[in-house]
């Protein structure tokens, strides 16, 4: 039973934390609208493995993360701005040539994911919280804890979050079987999303 609760609990915990839209689950939905899921899968295996390593940094030095974080607003104004710039350039990118795209299945896709899925400080924020919340609320869950149960609640991160990220594929796939010339739109659809994530954060800095 406590290998059972410790694994559910990860999967849990990072599905819920995978579920809100930013960069990971933005790349997956795109490289499946513009080249396929099996590319796109690529990113999620990647990712899964940047999970455990951020839930095991989380877990690492939790309390001293938070107060770093609350101590230094230029690391959340950073954040703001560069995802700013990342939906600017994704409005106004041009779509790709013919010779382009067969060139783009070639980048590292692997990289990608896991580039993304590592680069993340919400994410972190995100697992100092549940973290602490699991570790006092549900199962023992520190440095000190069985080195078995460590692994199969990380095991449990890396499914819940393949397993999600999958789930933003299908739907991309469900998606681009119905509409037509929706690989045209992405780039600027994702850009405005970005933009509007990185006008809220700047917002919530600005405005007390």
């Amino acid at each position: 039973m406590h290998i059972v609760g410790y694994f559910g609990i990860g999967l849990l915990a990072t599905a819920l934390g995978a579920l809100p839209l930013g960069t990971v689950n933005l790349s997956v939905i795109s490289t499946t609208l513009k080249s396929d899921a099996k590319q796109a899968m690529k990113i999620a295996f990647a990712a899964g493995i940047a999970e455990i390593l951020l839930s095991l940094f989380a877990l690492h030095c939790s309390t001293a993360f938070t107060q770093f974080i609350t101590m230094h607003l230029w690391i959340q104004y950073t954040l703001a701005f560069v995802i700013l710039a990342a939906g600017l350039f994704l409005f106004f990118k041009k779509a790709p040539s013919k010779s382009n795209t067969k060139n783009q299945k070639y980048t590292s896709k692997w990289a990608t994911g896991f580039v993304l899925g590592l680069l993340n400080p919400p994410v972190i924020a995100y697992w100092i919280l549940a973290i602490s919340y699991i570790d006092m609320n549900t199962i023992p869950l520190h440095m000190k804890s069985p080195l078995f149960m460590l692994f199969i609640f990380f095991s449990g991160v890396y499914v819940g979050k393949v397993v999600t990220l999958f789930f933003y594929s299908k739907l991309s796939c469900y998606i681009k079987n119905r509409v037509q010339s929706v690989t045209q739109k992405t780039n600027k659809v994702l850009g405005i999303v970005l933009l509007l994530v990185g006008l809220i954060q700047l917002t919530k800095l600005l405005i007390p």
